[in-house]
């Protein structure tokens, strides 16, 4: 079993070339865009999708994790530290 990146998929995500990614990964990378741009926009028919690649404490993790992510990047946004190589005033 793979893991991690390729080139090919790190440009992929960069593009929105989704053929170098599995069914499955599809429709993970699809429900962590929508957690993070139009979490609303997570329905029925995006639950159904996941159930058919995922089990559900896999959908749970998978949550969880993006969920993580998500609030560490606003985190750092706001205690302005994107730049740590910025000089301070």
């Amino acid at each position: 079993m793979r893991q991690g990146l390729t080139e090919a998929m790190v440009t992929a995500l960069a593009t929105g070339d989704q053929d170098v990614f599995t069914p499955r990964e599809r429709v993970a990378l699809r429900f962590a865009t929508l957690l993070a741009q139009d979490h609303h926009a997570l329905d029925d028919a995006v639950f159904r999708e996941l159930r058919e690649h995922l089990t559900e404490p896999e959908i749970i993790e998978l949550g969880l994790v993006t969920a993580q992510c998500l609030g560490f990047g606003r985190l750092i946004a706001a205690l302005d530290l994107e730049n740590p190589c910025q000089p301070a005033e």
